[in-house]
């Protein structure tokens, strides 16, 4: 879970909460010993259903306390999202989460296309699976088509893109589409070239050797400014990328203030 604080030209502040973690109260809870107030945020966005990015929703709703609270989100989100191993459990959004939130004041905005939400604010859209070494998943997830069990391609996979004279600002929640995939969705829906910052998880806790070292060289060829990533990124990518970045590489770790 982020809030991020966008200064847009005329000075005023766009505060959105991207992602709510898995509870609600511990994002709460690091919100008060951040001293930051519940209800100065303006919107949430939710990069995809899985629990650990929306289960707090619910919690985090209450505390902002706004009537007509704006949420982003892909209109798929609500479905049923199934893993079968090592038994069926559903890994999705809780059940009645739609309902609960709009009774709490929210109102949902669901988008499945690339739309800006501010000046200079973008959240992607669907994420086409172009760059042939990531369309292989590297978690098999399910869902129900027509009564039957089939497996989720996790179309909702959004990212947030904000455009900075310094150059493209993309967080994402798990990349689930790929993180080449959406910096190119972020640069073709922007018309900047320039990436200044990826912030987020990268999913490639399961990828093998291969697909990390044409991510990494990739991100190089593109000259991404800085990385702050964690989650779902996974050790051993995480090293690769600090040998190849150096200094512009972080590690992501709750608290972490990052001022771009």
């Amino acid at each position: 879970s982020y809030l991020v604080e966008i200064k847009n030209n005329d000075g005023n502040i766009c505060r959105i909460i991207f992602d709510t973690a898995t509870y609600g109260e511990l994002v709460l809870r690091n919100m008060e010993l951040l001293n930051v107030d519940a209800k100065i945020v303006d919107a949430i966005i939710l990069s995809h259903c899985h629990y650990d990015h929306t289960r707090g929703l619910i919690e985090v709703v209450k505390s902002i306390g706004k009537e007509d609270l704006p949420i982003i989100a892909h209109p798929t989100i609500f479905r049923s999202h199934l893993v079968l191993k090592p038994k069926m459990i559903h890994v999705g959004m809780p059940k009645g989460y739609k309902e609960k939130a709009e009774e709490h004041g929210a109102r949902w905005i669901l988008v499945n296309k690339p739309t800006e939400i501010a000046e200079n604010i973008m959240i992607t859209g669907e994420v086409e699976r172009r760059v042939d070494f990531e369309k292989t998943p590297t978690i098999k997830l399910y869902t129900l088509s027509n009564g039957a069990l089939v497996p989720d391609e996790l179309i909702d996979d959004m990212s947030l893109v904000i455009n900075t004279p310094e150059g493209l600002v993309i967080v994402t929640g798990c990349s689930h589409a790929g993180i080449i995939n959406i910096l190119n969705k972020a640069m073709e829906i922007t018309g900047n070239r320039t990436i200044r910052a990826i912030i987020g998880g990268l999913h490639l806790i399961d990828a093998g050797e291969d697909r990390i070292r044409k991510t990494i060289e990739y991100l190089v060829r593109l000259n991404v400014k800085e990385l702050y990533v964690g989650h779902c990124t996974g050790l051993k990518a995480e090293c690769e990328l600090l040998r190849a970045f150096a200094e512009k590489f972080k590690k992501l770790y709750a608290g972490m203030r990052i001022t771009l």
